[in-house]
């Protein structure tokens, strides 16, 4: 059975067959589940400031909570 890997930038699930694994020269392995979560990362943009993603989302709730 395959694993189930998590994308580096927005923390989504990638199915075995499918996304792209990236390996830096300093040994560190990136998973991106499409090219739009590997161009985010490649332009420097932070996953918990990005709202469609996993972080962002959970960050959104923390402060909507954080003001009542």
């Amino acid at each position: 059975m395959a694993d189930v890997k998590k994308c580096t930038f927005c923390g989504g699930d990638i199915e075995p067959g499918t996304g792209k694994m990236l390996v830096k020269k300093d040994g560190t392995i990136q998973y991106f589940c499409s090219t739009k979560c590997e161009n985010n990362n490649k332009l420097g943009r932070i996953p918990r400031l990005t709202r469609w993603t996993v972080t962002g989302i959970a960050q959104k709730a923390k402060e909507k909570e954080q003001k009542k």
